[in-house]
């Protein structure tokens, strides 16, 4: 930085020479007086090696003859202009010289002339001498040390004075030479010239400025220079401003893959400029970054030299010698133990006093005063009490205490906590004869244990009887009616029979079965009144809802299967194909998701109306409450999962988008336009109209198998593959309400009832559970949840169980199919 700071200040002080005689130590202007022309130094001197005496002393303003040539060092020092230059023979002397320059100018070129070399020996001019007369070898001589020439600029006295101290007298004498030829003759020399000329070239190429860049600014926040173009101020004040950077980061990502120093480029945060590491800064950096010493050669392991060794030595390790204060007494201390002294004799300090060795016993129940404090304390506990001897204690007891040889062996046999005495008795003839107790040291013992572990306060504990942690739950006999025994079997399918459905008015019964037909069945008397073969699996049938229709859809392999199996009421089948007839398709036919198909003489015949073809099998289907839309299920995977068909107009849609997982089943609202989608993890609640996603429940189920919606639409159950029965209130949480595990295996199928509080799920265990489930009309007393008949009559087959339930529309009854290829009715 010193540096800097004198190339700065030179470059401000350098003038370019006029003319050569300007150049060379011209006289000075007759109205300037003597130190006009002295340069006054800007920045600090550069510290020389070989530094001569006297060097930062000011001279006298007085004439002074040149030192003589003997001495080099002080021409050195003249020459550099260090002395005065405002001497009236220096003035002189300069004028001579300058009338000797403009002859030699006219002269014709020639070689130039030896110039004279001073005697050694010559005797030095006097001090005092002023007269204008004999002014010659001696004015001219002085005026080459009188300091009036113009030193140029300051790199060459300092690169003279470099050499100086490099090298020694006789180069003085050289340089002391050449000066006062060159000065004699007038005529500059080469070497002068191509001196200056470089050391123009030299300052016009320095770049010292741009590259020494500092900031000034100190220990300052930068954040306070962040609304500022600049960044702080340099060495001359001037401001430092921000980089320019409008690069992009394609312009960075382009520097970073073609410059391979870019890893090691940084940016300086007081200048704003970008600094590229070298090798020994990054060598640095990954030795700190390893928690390494930041020098290479420190060893922080070796071995430590102890200073003083460990032998007896004759000599002292210094030969300091010792300090007055350790033979004199100090006076703070004794000023310390006067006033300790002084502590004690008035009582105020007390003497340590030793301690005794001997142990101390105490007794833990001394305090058994009831005047005490401990004795007042409303939770204190009085020792135990030691049970006073009696009869049987004595050594000579009654004859009724002591045991005779049947009561001795019941003694025996019992155990040591059972028995009333812990002893036998016995009979003695004197207190002298009685032996050694055996148990004396092992009661002491016990003593010692109520003593030390008996608690000193009496804690208030809670007396809690389990059976009141159990919730109090009513007696299932006044949970009736519900199912309790077995009344009908339906028998006639030949493989196991996936599901079932019953008629509104609770008379018929339908039930579908993996032997590729469905029957009909007579609910009183179990008789088989129709079965129509669908030349499929049967994955679904479902009952229209409306009392007013007689019409069944089937879910066989890739279609849904329209059936009027005209049972019951004439009026209500008539009234049934006379709506699917009325249809009269649209003159424009519009592209659907599925084809609506009439059914063929034949087939009108065996009771199938319509057919229904989807791309992708059908899995399940149900009717909303109001009988003209159903929904089914399909096997795939994407939004076309689940559809809606209207009967009325033929119609069919798909109300989704994009799919949240693979659907299990669907379920409609009874009372609201909603629909319920579970898939494996999920109930999903959407709303038809506003077509929008209402709720979310998260059954915490690991595959949600069945699904079924209360009568009343606030609640609902899902049964998963886990044995999990889950309850939710829709208007309480999307969480569980209540978690039932009753069942072992997997759950296939739940149901609700209609009309009373009931649900049933069956599971893959063989087994029915019918649960009473009251939901109250004020919102703020929860459902009760009580599990009142467990319904066993399937047979396992494949470990397959129940795989469907439902029930009756109007009586406490269940029916359920199972994989045995029977239907059962619970009353």
């Amino acid at each position: 930085m010193a540096a800097a700071i004198l190339r700065r200040a030179r470059s401000r002080r350098r003038r370019p020479p006029a003319s050569p005689v300007r150049a060379h130590a011209g006289p000075a202007p007759p109205s300037a007086p003597p130190l006009l022309r002295a340069p006054a130094r800007v920045g600090p001197r550069p510290a020389s090696p070989i530094r001569p005496r006297g060097a930062g002393r000011p001279r006298p303003l007085t004439s002074r003859a040149p030192p003589p040539a003997h001495a080099p060092a002080r021409c050195r020092k003249w020459r550099r202009g260090r002395s005065p230059r405002g001497s009236m023979a220096g003035a002189r002397g300069a004028g001579r010289e300058a009338a000797a320059r403009s002859r030699s100018e006219k002269r014709p070129p020639g070689p130039e002339p030896e110039p004279e070399e001073p005697s050694l020996l010559a005797p030095a001019p006097s001090l005092g001498d002023s007269s204008d007369s004999g002014l010659s070898d001696s004015d001219s001589e002085e005026s080459v040390f009188s300091g009036l020439e113009d030193s140029g600029t300051d790199s060459s006295e300092y690169s003279a004075e470099g050499e100086d101290g490099a090298s020694g007298s006789g180069e003085g004498h050289s340089m002391t030479e050449k000066i006062t030829g060159q000065q004699t003759t007038g005529t500059p020399s080469p070497k002068t010239e191509t001196a200056g000329a470089q050391g123009d070239d030299e300052y016009m190429q320095d770049s010292s400025d741009e590259e020494d860049v500092r900031n000034t600014v100190g220990n300052v926040p930068l954040e306070w220079y962040d609304d500022f173009p600049h960044v702080g101020y340099d060495l001359d004040g001037r401001r430092i401003y921000k980089p320019v950077r409008t690069r992009d980061e394609l312009d960075q990502f382009l520097d970073r893959m073609d410059d391979p120093d870019y890893w090691r480029t940084v940016q300086d945060r007081m200048t704003g400029h970008d600094v590229r590491l070298t090798d020994e800064q990054v060598a640095l950096v990954q030795r700190l970054q390893r928690g390494q010493f930041g020098d290479v050669n420190f060893d922080p392991y070796e071995p430590a030299v102890d200073f003083f060794s460990g032998d007896l030595m004759i000599h002292p390790v210094t030969n300091r010698p010792a300090d007055k204060r350790s033979f004199i007494p100090s006076l703070v201390e004794k000023e310390k133990v006067s006033r300790m002294v002084h502590a004690i004799k008035m009582g105020w300090l007390q003497p340590r006093r030793p301690r005794d060795p001997t142990p101390s016993f105490y007794d833990l129940w001394a305090q058994e005063d009831p005047n005490a404090v401990l004795g007042r304390h409303r939770m204190h506990v009085p020792a135990p009490k030691l049970a006073l001897p009696g009869h049987a204690e004595s050594y000579n007891p009654p004859p009724e205490y002591l045991l005779s040889e049947e009561e001795r062996l019941a003694w025996e046999q019992q155990e040591p906590g059972e028995r009333k005495l812990n002893f036998l008795p016995h009979r003695f003839p004197s207190l002298r004869a009685v032996p050694a107790y055996r148990r004396f040291i092992q009661e002491r013992f016990e003593r010692c244990l109520d003593l030390y572990l008996c608690p000193r306060q009496r804690k208030m504990r809670v007396n809690v009887d389990p059976e009141d942690l159990i919730p109090k739950l009513p007696r299932p006999r006044d949970l009736q009616p519900f199912p309790t025994c077995q009344a009908l079997v339906y028998r006639g399918h030949s493989d196991l029979v996936r599901c079932l459905s019953v008629s509104p008015g609770g008379q018929w019964l339908v039930s579908g079965s993996d032997d590729g037909s469905v029957r009909l069945w007579e609910v009183g008397t179990a008789r088989c009144m129709k079965t129509v073969p669908v030349g499929g699996v049967v994955k679904s049938v479902a009952w229209n809802p409306h009392p007013t229709m007689c019409l069944v859809a089937v879910a066989v392999e890739h279609a849904v299967l329209l059936l009027n199996p005209a049972l019951g009421d004439r009026l209500a089948v008539g009234s049934t194909d006379q709506l699917l007839d009325a249809f009269t398709p649209p003159e424009e036919p519009t592209l659907q998701p599925a084809r609506w198909l009439a059914a063929s003489e034949e087939e009108r015949q065996a009771g199938l109306r319509l057919r229904i073809c989807h791309d992708k099998p059908v899995t399940q289907v149900t009717w909303h409450g109001r009988g003209d839309y159903m929904a089914v299920v399909l096997a795939t995977q994407g939004h076309s999962q689940v559809l809606i068909h209207q009967l009325s107009r033929r119609r069919s849609q798909s109300p989704f988008r994009r799919s949240h997982g693979q659907v299990q089943c669907v379920a409609f609202h009874p009372a609201r336009p909603f629909l319920l989608v579970a898939s494996q993890r999920s109930v999903r609640l959407y709303h038809l109209l506003r077509q929008e996603l209402t709720k979310k429940l998260l059954p915490n189920c690991k595959w949600v198998s069945s699904l079924a919606v209360h009568p009343a639409g606030d609640n609902l159950i899902c049964g998963s593959y886990d044995s999990k029965l889950v309850w939710f209130d829709l208007d309480l949480s999307t969480k569980p309400y209540r978690v039932l595990r009753h069942h072992k295996k997997a759950l296939r199928a739940v149901a609700f009832h209609p009309r009373y509080p009931l649900f049933a799920s069956g599971s893959d265990d063989g087994s029915v559970i019918v649960c009473h489930g009251m939901v109250y009309n004020d919102l703020l007393q929860n459902p009760l949840l009580v599990p009142v008949k467990v319904l066993r009559g399937h047979t396992l087959t494949r470990d397959l169980g129940v795989l469907d339930v439902a029930f009756h529309p109007t009586q406490p009854w269940v029916f359920s199919s199972g994989a045995d290829g029977t239907l059962r009715l619970f009353t």
